[in-house]
């Protein structure tokens, strides 16, 4: 099973989020703080989705164990 970075994560997610975060290094605003950067805000959406499959792959597992 996949697991590490990129667990739970589409070929085109992954791919999308490349663009969108080369996108926004190239033509996005200067110096934002944390909250408001975009490469942050991306930053925090993959990891949810990641943080999210690897719970619902535990609960599967945990499920499967029982």
């Amino acid at each position: 099973m996949a697991q590490g970075k990129n667990e739970g994560l589409s070929l085109g997610y992954r791919l999308m989020y490349g663009i969108r975060y080369f996108g926004w290094h190239l033509f996005g605003p200067a110096q934002l703080t944390p909250e408001d950067d975009p490469h942050m805000k991306l930053k925090r959406e993959r990891e949810a989705k990641v943080e999210a499959a690897r719970e619902a792959r535990l609960r599967r597992e945990q499920q499967a164990r029982s």
